[in-house]
């Protein structure tokens, strides 16, 4: 498989696709550029050689063309951090934007608008609400042919492709994976950022070093399911936080207030705790709750055993005892993957327990253990405590990092190890 570190860029045209999808705030202003600078390394890589630099991404979920979602509100932030003046093509295709492309000269830049202007980048028909069936199978056909043209157009841009885009990994969209099809394999590769997510997937997954620990936060199981299922085939440690908490509690008989549970999924918790059992892991949840009388920061608070949840008062966060049990397991660890906070940190007075178990995390990782969090809200906690550099891996995908970890193959990584 070819390299970035191999491919000679000089002269060449490179398709990267990044993934530039940032908050911004009313006036467009970039609130987290986060996902620019980890792409910066194979950016600057390519113009230090000489290449020329064609950029795909997207920006939000846009139904069509809308000014909201314009790539144009972040190209002069991009050419802040690039340190060259990156040029803006204002549509992804036509002849205006192939002559750009044409007239780049090596070490120069171009920036095209947002791909999923485009139904063809995502490959789903955009239809009226009241489209019948048959609309609906003439789009599809439709769009099957125009997405084959609008990928084959944007592979007649460049030399190579490189992806660099994990966070939409899990994505077969036209730039993310079927576009890869039109290069052999010396001509397609990873950039920096998607070889380290990948590594760092794998090194969790597949290199274990043991102790093993999970942490899963979050308020649903349902959405979990997946990944707890996979990972009790892998992990010694499994220490389930957060809102879901309160579905595992109340399934064992537990009385939990007024906290967020999934009473259709009792049954399936159950189902959890002895498949847990039966594999051996040590399924970790909590043994006390800060509880709170609403759902605010200045609520008044308590703490009680975590079945013991009072009427009209719900779990917020983790108590004293969870927060010494947890960081026990977490210390002990040698590889370690944190998606989801223990409870509502959004909140000064709950952030206690999230806190905590980033705290425990970095100490691991001091002695050794290698740690990856992925998946926004522990991305937004390790950001919000400080500790983004003192873990091993912060990812940048959420939904391709959560897919990876269930054990699914993405389409963006098999596209490019085919």
């Amino acid at each position: 498989m070819q390299t970035i570190d191999k491919f000679n860029f000089d002269g060449k045209k490179a398709f990267v696709r990044v993934d530039f999808n940032v908050p911004l705030d009313e006036n467009f202003n970039i609130t987290d550029d986060t996902r620019i600078r980890a792409a910066l390394p194979t950016l600057k890589k390519i113009l230090s050689e000489n290449g020329m630099l064609i950029i795909g991404s997207h920006l939000g979920r846009p139904k069509g063309v809308n000014e909201k979602f314009s790539l144009k509100h972040i190209l002069n932030h991009v050419s802040k951090l690039l340190g060259v003046e990156v040029q803006f093509a204002k549509d992804a295709m036509g002849a205006e934007t192939a002559e750009q492309i044409n007239n780049l000269k090596p070490g120069e830049a171009l920036l095209l608008e947002n791909l999923r202007f485009y139904a063809e980048e995502e490959g789903k028909p955009r239809l009226a609400d009241d489209a019948t069936d048959e609309d609906k199978k003439k789009a599809k056909e439709e769009l099957k042919v125009s997405q084959k043209e609008f990928t084959k157009t944007l592979a007649s841009y460049a030399d190579c492709y490189v992806n660099d885009a994990f966070g939409t990994a899990h994505r077969a969209h036209a730039s993310t994976a079927l576009i890869a099809e039109y290069f052999d394999a010396d001509h397609k590769m990873f950039g920096y950022l998607m070889g380290k997510e990948v590594n760092a997937v794998n090194k969790v997954m597949n290199d274990i070093q043991r102790p093993f620990t999970a942490i899963m936060g979050g308020s649903k199981v349902s959405s979990k399911i997946e990944i707890i299922e996979n990972l009790l085939g892998k992990v010694d440690n499994l220490i389930i936080a957060g809102g879901m908490t309160y579905t595992f509690v109340k399934a064992q008989g537990g009385k939990i207030g007024n906290s967020i549970c999934e009473d259709d999924k009792l049954d399936l918790a159950l189902s959890l705790i002895d498949k847990a059992k039966a594999q051996g892991v040590n399924l970790v949840l909590a043994v006390d709750a800060k509880i709170a009388d609403k759902f605010a920061n200045d609520a008044k608070t308590g703490f009680v055993d975590v079945a013991e949840i009072p009427d009209e008062w719900e779990g917020l966060d983790i108590g004293p005892k969870s927060i010494e049990l947890f960081s026990n397991v977490i210390k002990e660890s040698k590889t370690i993957l944190w998606n989801g906070p223990t409870g509502v940190f959004e909140f000064d007075n709950f952030a206690g327990g999230t806190e905590a178990v980033g705290l425990a995390i970095v100490e691991a990782t001091k002695n050794g253990a290698f740690s990856l969090v992925g998946g926004g809200d522990s991305v937004a906690a390790v950001n919000k405590f400080n500790i983004a550099d003192k873990v091993s891996y912060v990812s940048t995908g959420g939904g391709a990092l959560l897919e990876a970890i269930e054990g699914k193959k993405l389409p963006g990584i098999a596209a490019i190890e085919k």
